[in-house]
């Protein structure tokens, strides 16, 4: 399939590369920074553009991989090419591109990208939506040639798994700083805590969550999470944060059980 790449970014720069390691062919990429676009066409062996009026029609897919709020624009812009065009993003609706195309879609992978980080891609859920059946068998045949885990997923649906994607990867990730500053605080370093974090996320991959909880909010220990909370007098922030996440842990252990 020929495929134009909107966007330079870390989605658009590991998805041009699963592209062409499938056999595609990148035809070119787009950004409005004709460095960042030069790179990835390299890579890719594309054509760089800065410039929308340069777009060659001989595509059939436009990939749009940019902010959220230019989605729309650019849509308006490529729709008068009678192509294909898709989105990236996770909490955009498809219904930003139907105001200007009826040829539209959604290919979403979730997945946290890095420009310098290597993955592989066929390990990536893939969340297709199309705008009728023949479009979504279209991304769905698409997506099978780079990925081995392709689901089809509305605009509802998809804005729900990108706000657990938030509470999954996002905010972990955000807790692991905290957690850096106070060791640093204390002159120790984070790669104490790599092990423990690495053993975490590795019960999850065959247990769920709450089976696996650990801790002394788990525990309902009362006098180390008060201990806890006493270190973290001159942390207003992350003591308001330990409070209520303790007090969510508690909670959810005194629930029933929930399956899924």
């Amino acid at each position: 399939m020929r495929i134009t790449i909107i966007g330079s970014g870390n989605v658009a720069t590991h998805m041009a590369a699963a592209f062409k390691n499938a056999g595609h062919r990148i035809v070119q990429v787009y950004s409005r920074d004709i460095q960042h676009a030069s790179l990835l066409a390299y890579h890719v062996g594309a054509e760089a553009i800065d410039s929308l009026v340069q777009i060659n029609p001989e595509t059939d897919i436009f990939v749009i991989s940019v902010k959220d709020d230019a989605i729309g624009g650019l849509t308006k812009a490529l729709a008068r090419y009678e192509k294909t065009i898709v989105h990236t993003s996770g909490a955009t609706r498809l219904d930003v591109l139907l105001t200007y195309t009826d040829k539209a879609g959604v290919f979403y992978p979730l997945q946290t990208f890095s420009k310098t980080k290597e993955l592989d891609f066929r390990t990536v859920p893939l969340c297709i939506e199309g705008a009728d059946k023949l479009i979504e068998k279209q991304l769905t045949e698409l997506a099978q040639t780079v990925s081995n885990n392709v689901y089809k997923v509305d605009s509802n649906q998809r804005r729900v798994l990108h706000l657990a994607a938030v509470f999954a990867c996002n905010f972990p990730n955000y807790l692991y700083s905290a957690a850096q500053h106070l060791l640093a605080a204390s002159g120790m370093q984070f790669e104490m805590l790599r092990p423990l974090i690495l053993e975490t996320a590795e019960k999850v991959q065959t247990n769920l969550p709450e089976q696996v909880q650990t801790g002394p909010a788990v525990r309902n220990d009362e006098d180390t999470m008060q201990a806890h909370i006493h270190m973290l007098e001159n942390e207003p922030e992350l003591k308001q944060i330990y409070r209520l996440l303790s007090q969510e842990i508690i909670k959810n252990n005194n629930a029933e059980p929930r399956h899924g």
